[in-house]
């Protein structure tokens, strides 16, 4: 562990190639953040509970790696070159290439809410967001491939399962380009096949269909920054990023866990020992 910033841990049955993450389930808020939202909005951007859903991956013989901070103080999952200059108080001293999520908000460091709130009322210091880089972004970006890397060296394959949440329904911030839009219980991003082998993508969805789950395909999450940095489906090195409808297991505007919690954990516990079984 790394106090504030994340949690490894290894597995307790016989280790399988298996890497699990949840990069944005952190709740632990840093004091110097400087936001100028209320919690409540600022906490619609966690992937609450992710954790904990996942929590039962190491007794299937993966690892499992927990981020501690959130992911509206900076983001895990988007590439450290997607900083808005516009959010800066001084010139950013690297290169810069701020893509599609920094036009919408949700870059490296995020500028809007989920709903679209502005974030803060000042502009960020240069060496504030670069304290957030080498001493949150790096070490949970370091810590990810360290594992990746170990395991395939050990086993020469890896799978790597990307764990998030989704908001059930779609905001005018969203990838479907419009509010309004329901998505699906479960939503598997591969990167449309670049990112693991399409049979594994497969048989993860068949499982969970199986089931009973709705589940998509690539539509709308495709998977960002951790699915494309650490995959190379032909160095036997997979990636899979799943996403959960939050609806299923907690109340999306209170963050309480409903009655549905168990059941999907279970489902979930189902799904890690079927992909460490694939994996064996």
């Amino acid at each position: 562990m790394i106090d504030g910033v994340l949690n490894k841990r290894d597995p307790i049955a016989d280790e399988r190639p298996v890497v699990f993450d949840s990069p944005h389930s952190g709740t632990t808020y840093p004091d110097d953040f400087g936001h100028s939202l209320s919690m409540a909005d600022l906490r619609k951007a966690e992937d609450t509970f992710v954790d904990d859903l996942y929590e039962n991956a190491p007794h299937g013989g993966a690892h499992l790696l927990v981020a501690l901070f959130p992911r509206a103080y900076i983001d895990p999952n988007r590439s450290v070159l997607d900083i808005n200059p516009d959010l800066l108080d001084d010139a950013w001293p690297d290169p810069l290439a701020p893509g599609e999520k920094t036009r919408i908000g949700h870059g490296l460091i995020w500028s809007v809410s989920v709903d679209g709130t502005t974030m803060y009322d000042r502009k960020l210091g240069v060496a504030e967001v670069r304290n957030r880089i080498d001493a949150f972004y790096e070490p949970y970006h370091g810590m990810l491939k360290e594992t990746l890397d170990d395991v395939h060296r050990r086993h020469s394959r890896v799978w790597h399962i990307d764990c998030h949440s989704m908001m059930s329904v779609s905001t005018e911030n969203s990838p479907e380009g419009r509010a309004g839009v329901v998505r699906a219980d479960f939503i598997l991003g591969d990167r449309d096949g670049a990112a693991c082998e399409p049979a594994f993508t497969t048989f993860v969805k068949n499982v969970l269909a199986e089931m009973g789950y709705t589940v998509k395909l690539n539509d709308p999450f495709k998977g960002v920054e951790l699915v494309r940095a650490y995959s190379d489906p032909a160095a036997n090195r997979h990636s899979l990023q799943v996403e959960i409808n939050r609806t299923l297991y907690m109340d999306e505007n209170t963050l309480v866990p409903h009655e549905g919690y168990a059941k999907l954990k279970a489902n979930v516990t189902r799904m890690i020992e079927a992909i460490c079984n694939h994996a064996r």
